[in-house]
């Protein structure tokens, strides 16, 4: 007779595959993002290894860490391990918090970065406004 074998995969609660690369969301603070930081993330092995997180680090940023991924069939090489940045902004704020973000949203208003600065003239165009 014949032997049939189904197999089934079950989802990694935190990983996601492509091929031999593997892919994560990596969840860091406001401060984090804007500040920069180091932290410690998981491997598909069981191991962590320390990701720097630059300054500045924008919402959906992907990080490469070379190697950490899935074997390749017939080599002895692994894929890729990708992390997407997400920074999560704060849901409830303190009273110091508040104080604190409406100083920085003054300081931050005398300087707009250039994609909020851009943004804004192309709205002004669009709206026929000066």
């Amino acid at each position: 007779g014949d032997l049939y074998l189904f197999i089934s995969v079950k989802n990694h609660n935190i990983f996601k595959r492509s091929e031999e690369n593997l892919f994560f969301e990596l969840p860091i603070t406001f401060a984090d993002a804007a500040l920069g930081t180091s932290i410690e993330v998981p491997c598909i092995n069981g191991s962590k290894v320390n990701v720097k997180i630059p300054a500045g680090t924008q919402h959906g940023k992907q990080l490469r860490l070379k190697d950490k991924g899935m074997p390749i069939l017939r080599k002895s090489t692994f894929g890729d391990l990708y992390i997407r940045i997400i920074p999560e902004v704060p849901i409830s704020l303190s009273k110091g918090q508040k104080d604190l973000l409406e100083k920085f949203k003054e300081l931050e208003n005398t300087k707009l970065s250039p994609t909020i600065k851009s943004f804004f003239e192309k709205a002004k165009k669009f709206w026929g406004t000066k």
